[in-house]
């Protein structure tokens, strides 16, 4: 079972991480899914869930989170240019809308294969620190 709680706010996190680190230092943007998919297998109470599954998702809800915002700022753009030269704002919409559809793509995958790195290294952590108290 999913813990939709720990998802939501891991997708917050990997598309805020995410989008700081992009902005911050460029080559650094990768670690935003992971980080968060560690906190996402951090936050999951129940021992019996997959913390790889939820970091998962996770990640691939902040990658859409990340598409979304990204289509909010071409949309912005490509009004601004519609309102100066008009042919050429409908053929900047038209080509922004299919760059933004295939960069939410790679950012879901991208995103989702990361956080899913991070729920393993977070669950692997977890298990050792309960198999640490439970061999003493």
């Amino acid at each position: 079972m999913t813990d939709w709680t720990s998802v939501g706010i891991g997708a917050v996190i990997t598309a805020a991480l995410t989008i700081v680190l992009a902005l911050v230092f460029s080559p650094l943007f990768f670690l935003g899914p992971i980080i968060a998919g560690f906190i996402t297998a951090y936050l999951i109470n129940d021992e019996f869930e997959s913390s790889t599954i939820n970091g998962a998702i996770a990640g691939a809800f902040g990658g859409l989170l990340i598409g979304i915002l990204t289509l909010f700022g071409v949309g912005i753009a490509a009004a601004l240019i519609a309102l100066l030269l008009a042919e050429l704002g409908i053929a900047v919409g038209a080509i922004g809308a299919l760059v933004v559809i295939l960069f939410t793509v790679i950012a879901i995958i991208i995103c989702g294969v990361l956080a899913a790195i991070g729920g393993a290294i977070g669950e692997y952590i977890k298990s050792s620190g309960q198999r640490e108290y439970i061999e003493q």
